[in-house]
């Protein structure tokens, strides 16, 4: 599980660069074409933390319902994000990102309700990435 601990993390930092980049640029952020991405170091484990986290959750919910699978991995995605915002909020004395004037609201700044559209379907998308990480970390020799 520490591997895949460590494969999570670096899937979720390229996923937030690609992200952040492609968003400036359709929103009009950056209008140059060089498609700077960002992410933070406090990312890393908290995108490690599907291993320790998401995978029981999945495995544990496996015989439900697609949209009922989608709802909880939403809600548990809100959670952690919620929450080391929060932590990291108090510990840096700042946001480590602001929602605060994004559309569609958010909580405290910390979580964007609109992000249903991006968490509900990156965590069936992750469906089948765990599925194929427990299939092949025992052979990568860790």
């Amino acid at each position: 599980m520490e591997i895949r601990f460590f494969i999570y993390g670096a899937l979720g930092w390229c996923s937030e660069i690609v992200w952040t980049a492609v968003r400036k640029r359709v929103t009009g952020v950056a209008r140059d074409w060089l498609l700077m991405g960002e992410t933070s170091l406090w990312a890393f484990p908290l995108y490690g933390s599907i291993a320790f986290l998401y995978e029981p959750l999945h495995d544990a919910l496996r015989a439900q319902f697609v949209l009922v699978r989608g709802v909880v991995y939403l809600i548990g995605f809100w959670l952690v994000e919620y929450i080391s915002g929060w932590l990291i909020w108090k510990i840096t004395g700042k946001k480590p990102w602001d929602y605060a004037n994004s559309p569609g609201g958010s909580l405290n700044g910390l979580i964007r309700w609109n992000f249903v559209f991006v968490w509900l379907p990156a965590g069936l998308a992750l469906e089948p990435i765990h599925d194929f990480l427990v299939r092949i970390t025992p052979f990568l020799g860790f």
